[in-house]
């Protein structure tokens, strides 16, 4: 591999990287109520991981 990455592909990378971090935690709330204990994984926009799924980037 090479030693620096092209702008457009790290733009594209830093990109997926966003979409499959957890949500905010007070989304949980917001969404399920108070009482409901839920991962904030569960309503991330992407579920993607590096093992499973390529992001063609």
């Amino acid at each position: 591999m090479t030693r620096n990455i092209h702008p457009a592909k790290k733009g594209r990378l830093a990109k997926k990287r966003k979409q499959t971090r957890w949500a905010p935690f007070w989304t949980v709330p917001k969404i399920y109520g108070k009482g409901r204990k839920v991962h904030p994984g569960r309503h991330t926009i992407i579920k993607r991981s590096w093992r499973r799924t390529k992001t063609k980037a």
